[in-house]
C-alpha cells in the first residue's frame, strides 16, 4: 500500500481503527455527519445512555468536582495539559468570535481547561461546560466528549443527536488524544451553537490533537532514536510525517498513527520488527549516513518497497545541532581538535576562551536581528545588560515573538547552561497556578502528588524564569511573587520552611500594566520590581524586515533541496496587509501555502488560504488604493487549483498603511453594513463581499449597537 492512499487496511491499531462500535475508519478520518457509520455510532451511544439509566428529559448533572478532586485530576494530567495548552490557544485563535469554545478533558471525561468566546460562555454556563464537570456518557449521555472517549474515535454530535434535551442547542466536535503508546489519555473538543456548525471544525480539532500527540514524543523519549519520515520530503515537519521510536540498538519502541499507516502495520505488529527490518539498513549505518547528510533528509526504502525521506532526532549522539526558525539558533559546530595543554590551568583558560568565542558567534540575540532598526535597538539594549541579572519586561502584541526573545536572552546569558522555565500566567487554571509556581509538599491538599512538586520557581533555580502574560496573574498571587523576588526565598504549599532560590526574571505582556495599576488590577510595587529594563517588540506591520523573516520561515517549513520563493504579487500583498496575528499568523499562513505549493514552485495567490484572501478582499473594499487588477486574482473559492500566475515584473512596493487606520476603516465599514441591515450578519457579509466568519472574528471590536 502507498503511504498516500487514504483507505483503511487490516494493520490499523486502536489509535486509528475500530472502537467499541466495531466501525473501522481511516487513520485520520472520522465518520461524516449523517453518514450510515455516524448514525450507527450515535445509535450505539444512545443505547449505552439508556443502559446508564438516563432519560432524555433529565436535567443534566451540573455539579463541579471538589477542589481536591480537581487538583488531583489536574496533577494526574499535568503532562497532557502542558502539551495541550499551547495548541489549544492556537486552535482557539482560529475559531475566535464564532460563538465557540475549546475544551480539554481527562480520560474520565472531566473538563480540565477551557477557552471560549465571551458571547458563548453565558450559554455554555447553562450546561456547565467548565473545568471540573464530568462530560462522560454515564453523566451526560450521548455527547461528543463522552462518545469520542467511549468509542476512541473522533465524533461530531450535532443538535438533536445529543441524548439529553438540555444539550441540543450545541454542536460538538471532539477527538481523543492518544499517548505515544496508543492509549487514550484525554480528549480535545470544540463546542459551539448548533446554528453555527461548520464541517471544517472537526478537521481543525483532529489536526490539533495530532499536533499534541506528535509533540509528546521528544518529551517521552529523550534518549531513544526518533525517526521522522514521509514519502515526500516537503511533508517532513508537518502533521503528516511518520514518527517511529527505536532504542539505540535498533529495537522498535512505538510509532504514531501516520507511521503505522505508512508502514502498513499496527503497533502490535511493529513490535516484532527492528529498525533494520523496517528500513533496510542497520542502525549503525543509519547513524553514519545521517551524520554525512547533515540536515538533509536521508532516502531509505521501507520493508514494503516504498521509498521515504528520513530525518532523525539524534542530537545527543551527533556533533551538531539543527537550525530551526523559532528554536535556539545553533549552527552546525564540529568538535574542536584535541589539544595538549601544558597545564590544567592553561587547558581551562583555553576552553573558557573557546566557549566565549563560540557563544559570541552563536549569539541568539544576534540571530534575531534580521535588519529591522527597532529590533536592532532592542537587541543593543539587551546586550548591554547581559549577565547583570537586571529584570527585563518585554512589551508587544500577541504573536510578536516575546517568548523567542526571552529564550534568546537566556541563551546569551551566563545562566544558559541551566533551566529556562516558561510560565504562561494566562493558560494555567487559577486553581493550579499557585502550586504550579511555588510547588507543594506531600499531603498539602487532597489528591496532592506523592512526594510533592518542586514548582516552576525552584525548578528555574540557577537559570531564568520567564513569566509570560504577567498581566493575567491573579491579584492574590502577585503578593507572593513579589516576596519571592525581594527575598529570593520560596515557601512551597504545606512546607514549614523557606528555600533559597536564585533566578533571573523576564516577564512579558500585551496589556497596559500602568492602566491596570490605576484600576487596582495589578500591584504597583510588583510592577516596579519587574521593569528593570522595558523593551518593546514592534508588531510585524511596523517592521522593515518582512522579506528576510519570510525567507527564514520558508526555510524552516520547507526542506526541499531548492529553496521555495514568493511571487512578487504575494510579497506586495504581504507588505500591505496589517497582520493582526503578527508572526504567528504569518507562520501558519506560510506553512499552509508551502503544502499547497508542494514545495516545488513559488507561492502564488492561489496557494493562500481562503480566510486570508477574504480579509484582503475586505481591506481592498475599504481601501481603494489597493490594485483592483491584483484583487481579481484573489478569489477565495474552488478556483484555488487554477494554474499559477504568469511571471510579471516585480511591482513597486505598495504604500504601508498604519495598522490603526486599516483596522479602524475596516471596522467602520463592518459597523455601517450591520447598522444598515439591522444586525443581519449574512446580508452585511454579502454587501462587503466577505464571509460571515470574517465579521464574527471582529465582533468584540464592533460597537454593541450594530447588532440590532
Amino acid at each position: 500500500m502507498k503511504p498516500d492512499d487514504r483507505g483503511t487496511h487490516s494493520g490499523t491499531n486502536n489509535a486509528s481503527s475500530s472502537g467499541s462500535s466495531g466501525t473501522t475508519y481511516g487513520p485520520l478520518n472520522s465518520p461524516s455527519l449523517n453518514s450510515p457509520e455516524h448514525e450507527t455510532l450515535i445509535g450505539t451511544s444512545r443505547q449505552r445512555s439508556q443502559a446508564f439509566g438516563l432519560r432524555e428529559v433529565d436535567a443534566p448533572d451540573f455539579s463541579v468536582a471538589s477542589r481536591g478532586v480537581i487538583n488531583h485530576t489536574l496533577e494526574e494530567n499535568r503532562f497532557l495539559f502542558q502539551h495541550a495548552a499551547p495548541v489549544m490557544e492556537t486552535l482557539y485563535q482560529q475559531i475566535a468570535n464564532t460563538q465557540s469554545m475549546v475544551l480539554l478533558t481527562a480520560r474520565s471525561g472531566m473538563v480540565l481547561h477551557s477557552l471560549g468566546d465571551a458571547d458563548f460562555l453565558e450559554k455554555a454556563s447553562r450546561v456547565a461546560l467548565a473545568p471540573g464537570v464530568d462530560w462522560s456518557e454515564k453523566s451526560k449521555g450521548t455527547n461528543a466528549i463522552g462518545t469520542a472517549l467511549a468509542e476512541e474515535h473522533p465524533v461530531v454530535v450535532h443538535g438533536s443527536q445529543h441524548f439529553l434535551e438540555a444539550n441540543r442547542f450545541l454542536t460538538c466536535s471532539c477527538t481523543p488524544i492518544f499517548d505515544p503508546y496508543g492509549k487514550v489519555m484525554g480528549a480535545l473538543d470544540v463546542t459551539g451553537d448548533h446554528r453555527s456548525y461548520h464541517q471544517h471544525t472537526m478537521a481543525l480539532a483532529r489536526m490539533s490533537a495530532q499536533m499534541i500527540e506528535n509533540h509528546m514524543y521528544a518529551a517521552v523519549f529523550p534518549k531513544e532514536v526518533i525517526v521522522r519520515f514521509h514519502s515526500r520530503a516537503e511533508f517532513l515537519g508537518t502533521l503528516m510525517e511518520g514518527i517511529a521510536v527505536f532504542t539505540a540498538d535498533g529495537r522498535f519502541v512505538t510509532a504514531n498513527r501516520s507511521a503505522q499507516f505508512q508502514l502498513t502495520l499496527s503497533v502490535n505488529a511493529l513490535g516484532a520488527h527492528t529498525f533494520s527490518s523496517l528500513f533496510g539498513i542497520a542502525m549503525s549505518q543509519f547513524h553514519d549516513r545521517a551524520r554525512a547528510a547533515g540536515t538533509r533528509p536521508l532516502p531509505l526504502c521501507l520493508h514494503n518497497g516504498v521509498t521515504v525521506c528520513c530525518v532523525s532526532d539524534m542530537k545527543s549522539r551527533m556533533p551538531f545541532e539543527v537550525v530551526d526558525f523559532g528554536q535556539s539558533p545553533i549552527s552546525p559546530v564540529m568538535p574542536a581538535a584535541p589539544e595538549a595543554p601544558s597545564s590544567a590551568a592553561a587547558a581551562k583558560a583555553s576552553m573558557a576562551s573557546r566557549d566565549a568565542q563560540r557563544r559570541e558567534s552563536l549569539s541568539s540575540l544576534r540571530y534575531l536581528d534580521t535588519g529591522d532598526a527597532q529590533v536592532a535597538a532592542v537587541i543593543q539594549k539587551l546586550s548591554k545588560i547581559r549577565g547583570r541579572d537586571i529584570p527585563v519586561m518585554i512589551l508587544g502584541e500577541t504573536g510578536t515573538g516575546k517568548d523567542l526573545l526571552a529564550q534568546a536572552i537566556h541563551n546569551d546569558s551566563p545562566r544558559a547552561a541551566n533551566h529556562f522555565v516558561s510560565v504562561n500566567c494566562a493558560s494555567i487554571p487559577e486553581t493550579l497556578i499557585e502550586s504550579e509556581l511555588f510547588g507543594y509538599e506531600e499531603g498539602a491538599f487532597t489528591g496532592a502528588k506523592r512526594k510533592g512538586s518542586v514548582g516552576k520557581v525552584l525548578f528555574a533555580n540557577g537559570g531564568t524564569l520567564f513569566l509570560d502574560e504577567i498581566g493575567d496573574m491573579p491579584k492574590h498571587l502577585q503578593a507572593r511573587l513579589l516576596r519571592v523576588l525581594q527575598e529570593r526565598k520560596v515557601s512551597p504549599l504545606g512546607a514549614g520552611k523557606e528555600v533559597d532560590v536564585d533566578v533571573a526574571v523576564i516577564c512579558a505582556t500585551n496589556k497596559n500594566l500602568k492602566e491596570m495599576i490605576a484600576r487596582g488590577e495589578f500591584r504597583e510595587d510588583l510592577y516596579y520590581r519587574l521593569n528593570g529594563l522595558v523593551v518593546r517588540l514592534p508588531a510585524l506591520r511596523e517592521r522593515q524586515d518582512l522579506e528576510v523573516v519570510t525567507r527564514k520561515i520558508l526555510a524552516s517549513v520547507c526542506h526541499s533541496a531548492t529553496p521555495i520563493g514568493i511571487s512578487p504579487e504575494v510579497m506586495a500583498l504581504f507588505h500591505q496587509f496589517p497582520w493582526p496575528g503578527n508572526f504567528r499568523q504569518l507562520y501558519n499562513l506560510l506553512r499552509t501555502a508551502v503544502v499547497m505549493a508542494a514545495c516545488n514552485e513559488d507561492i502564488q495567490m492561489h496557494h493562500l488560504p481562503d480566510d486570508f484572501l477574504e480579509e484582503v478582499q475586505l481591506t481592498d473594499r475599504v481601501l481603494p488604493r489597493a490594485s483592483v487588477k491584483q484583487m481579481e486574482v484573489i478569489r477565495p473559492c474552488a478556483e484555488a487549483q487554477a494554474a499559477p500566475l504568469p511571471a510579471k515584473p516585480a511591482p513597486a512596493a505598495p504604500e504601508r498603511f498604519a495598522s490603526t487606520n486599516l483596522e479602524n476603516v475596516a471596522l467602520e465599514a463592518m459597523a455601517q453594513a450591520l447598522r444598515s441591515t439591522g444586525g443581519n450578519v449574512s446580508v452585511a457579509a454579502k454587501m462587503l463581499g466577505v464571509s460571515r466568519n470574517t465579521i464574527y472574528r471582529k465582533k468584540a471590536q464592533l460597537p454593541a449597537d450594530v447588532w440590532g
